[in-house]
C-alpha cells in the first residue's frame, strides 16, 4: 500500500508522503490535513500536531515518512501548478503541507478518496480507512514493547482507557 503511489509525479509523491506519515505517526486525518510546512522539523524529525480540543503535541516522524515528505517537497517546489504556494510562503501566511491539485489545503475526504484509490490498486480490503493506519501504528508499537502511556501521548488521547482499546 505504501509503495502504490507513483513517486515520480508531484501528486503521487504527495500521496506516498501522506500514507507514510499516517502510518509513521498515528496522527488523525484531521490533524494531517491541518499540518503546515512550518509544523515540520527536519532537524529533529518531528511534527507539531494540533489535536482535538486544541491540544498540541510533538510526534516523531519515521525515516521513511521523512524521506517521502522530503521527496514530495522537492517535486512541489519547481512544479508550476503550485507557484501560488511560493507566494504564500513569502507572505507570512501558513503554507499547507499537503495540498490538492489547485494548491489548496487537502481535505479529510480527499485523503480518504486517495486511500481508497490505492487500496483498489493493490487489491486490499476496501474497509481499510485512514483510522486503520492509526490503529496499525498503535498496535505495532504495543506489539514491540512500547508502554501504554507513551502510546497514549503519541496518539493524543486524553484518557488511557481510550488507548487500551488498541491492546485488543
Amino acid at each position: 500500500l505504501l509503495a502504490a503511489p507513483d513517486n515520480r509525479d508531484t501528486l503521487g509523491a504527495r500521496d506516498r508522503a501522506i500514507l507514510e506519515t499516517l502510518y509513521s505517526t498515528g496522527v488523525r486525518v484531521s490533524e494531517l490535513v491541518e499540518l503546515n510546512c512550518n509544523d515540520l522539523d527536519f532537524t529533529g524529525q518531528t511534527l507539531h500536531i494540533r489535536g482535538k480540543g486544541k491540544k498540541e503535541r510533538i510526534v516523531p516522524l519515521g525515516s521513511h515518512a521523512m524521506a517521502a515528505i522530503r521527496h514530495y517537497m522537492t517535486l512541489l517546489e519547481p512544479d508550476p501548478r503550485f507557484r501560488s504556494l511560493r507566494d504564500l510562503a513569502m507572505s507570512d501566511s501558513p503554507v499547507p503541507l499537503f495540498v490538492n491539485k489547485n494548491a489548496g489545503r487537502l481535505s479529510s475526504r480527499s485523503v480518504r478518496r486517495k486511500l481508497d484509490k490505492y487500496l483498489k490498486m493493490v487489491d486490499l480490503d476496501s474497509t481499510i480507512s485512514p483510522h486503520t493506519l492509526r490503529h496499525s501504528f498503535a498496535t505495532h508499537l504495543l506489539d514491540n514493547g512500547a508502554d501504554l502511556r507513551s502510546v497514549q501521548e503519541l496518539l493524543g488521547h486524553q484518557s488511557l482507557s481510550t488507548t487500551q482499546i488498541y491492546t485488543h
